[in-house]
């Protein structure tokens, strides 16, 4: 026999498109998990990237803000909705509620790996570049994934390795452990992730790597 009483009703497709995937990265870095089942909140101090969250997921709640508690008068805009079809979905996927210490490895399609990575790249990812005065015109660039679970990291790093061949070093400091890759493992991630040129991204994000990657170009 089935389950008996009302199921919860999908307001959120569980379909799997490139949309959705982003947005399961953002979840997976700057969102949350209610200990209510029933609802997720997405936190960003950047609002175009909260109105993106949104804006993928089909969702029309009132995007508010508030001082972020990691830096000090520093704001944050933030969403939560309530699907609990949809966090039952989130659960199954390997996300759970205070999630930063226990997330492992999720169940992400390969076919829309790199969309959840491009999310999870303007959640908790950086690109970061400079000129090593050792050689003459050095210019190094490096991607770097930060998460406060290691084996988050290692599974990360292990999907991006069976995927794309390229592998990152993992390293921990006083907050959390991070994950890097060198300047042409960079290359073929920043291309992977902004293969299609329309896909939602922080725009911000992928403008400092265009440049980055322009820098890099003339003086090769």
């Amino acid at each position: 026999m089935g389950r008996r009483g009302i199921q919860p009703m999908h307001k959120i497709s569980t379909e799997w498109s490139a949309n959705l995937a982003y947005c399961i990265g953002l979840i997976a870095t700057d969102g949350s998990l209610s200990k209510d089942g029933r609802h997720i909140e997405f936190i960003s101090k950047d609002r175009d990237l909260v109105e993106t969250f949104c804006r993928c997921l089909g969702i029309r709640n009132r995007i508010g803000s508030k001082v972020s508690g990691y830096k000090k008068n520093s704001l944050a805009f933030r969403v939560q909705f309530g699907d609990v079809a949809f966090y039952r979905w989130l659960l199954g996927l390997g996300l759970t509620p205070n999630k930063s210490l226990t997330i492992g490895e999720l169940k992400i399609p390969d076919e829309f790996f790199f969309d959840f990575l491009r999310g999870s790249f303007d959640g908790d990812g950086t690109i970061y570049s400079f000129r090593d005065e050792r050689w003459k015109n050095s210019f190094m660039f490096y991607v770097r994934f930060v998460s406060a679970s290691k084996k988050h990291l290692e599974w990360l790093q292990a999907a991006i390795h069976r995927l794309l061949a390229v592998r990152g070093i993992i390293r921990q400091n006083t907050r959390a452990y991070h994950i890097v890759f060198a300047k042409r493992s960079t290359r073929k991630i920043l291309e992977k992730i902004y293969a299609v040129p329309d896909a939602p991204c922080l725009e911000r994000k992928l403008a400092k790597c265009r440049k980055i990657l322009t820098i890099d170009t003339q003086r090769a």
